[in-house]
């Protein structure tokens, strides 16, 4: 029998925020895989071992993976992942990716789980709760309401466009292009919060696209609202 390859969503900081499930997939796999040179210093491994009593002790498996945009060089990473974590299922263990957030949304899990789903293993979601679902509990603000539509956007990727969508916008992966995304968010006319390391001990909250740093870090989630009834200096940090 071979094992099965878990994709479990540890949530976006917070120890507490790990689902049962997610505790349970994590029991049941035999090799811990994140993506990174050492599983230990990865954020997701950093979060699920406050949560997770005996994580300690499974076998790592660091999954190689570029901080690039050429889809090229990312998909060979990807193949040589998908082998690396195919060669362990053929031994008969059970392999748990650790990924930020939850598994469906953005998770380099997503690229792996097909090709090795492909080859015939056994595959498995485990969901966890979203970034922006925890970011928005931290700012004390509702995503959406009534018939408000909800837009998840990877700021990165769309630089060029403006952000003309009605409802509330979340705008996530802004990597290296901070200014630029603050640029289009001040353009857009909404009513700007961001928060850099939710859940985590690091975290700062900010109102408005001027406050936003233009080095904020690579955990920063924006959301931007028509209507944010909040009072901006309520959410200012200490």
């Amino acid at each position: 029998m071979t094992g099965v390859f878990y994709g479990i969503g540890v949530g976006p900081g917070d120890p507490e925020l790990m689902t049962q499930k997610a505790l349970k997939a994590i029991r049941a796999s035999d090799v811990i895989a994140a993506p990174g040179e050492n599983v230990r210093e990865t954020t997701a491994y950093r979060i699920a071992v406050r949560a997770a009593p005996g994580l300690e002790r499974k076998e790592l498996l660091p999954i190689l993976m570029p901080m690039v945009m050429d889809r090229s060089v990312m998909e060979r990473a990807h193949r040589r992942g998908a082998e690396q974590i195919e060669r362990v299922l053929l031994q008969g263990k059970s392999v748990g990716f650790l990924t930020l957030g939850d598994s469906t949304i953005y998770s380099t899990f997503s690229y792996l789980e097909k090709i090795v789903k492909k080859s015939g293993f056994q595959t498995v979601y485990i969901n966890g709760v979203p970034s922006f679902c925890a970011a928005a509990a931290v700012l004390g603000i509702p995503l959406a309401e009534w018939r408000e539509p909800l837009h998840i956007i990877p700021a990165m990727h769309r630089l060029k466009e403006e952000l003309s969508y009605d409802g509330t916008c979340v705008l996530m992966k802004s990597g290296s292009h901070m200014k630029e995304v603050k640029e289009l968010l001040k353009r857009s006319g909404k009513q700007v919060c961001m928060v850099e390391n939710c859940g985590m001990a690091s975290q700062k909250r900010y109102t408005g696209a001027e406050q936003i740093p233009d080095d904020a870090g690579y955990f920063s989630l924006m959301i931007a609202k028509e209507n944010n009834e909040a009072n901006p200096k309520e959410l200012q940090d200490d």
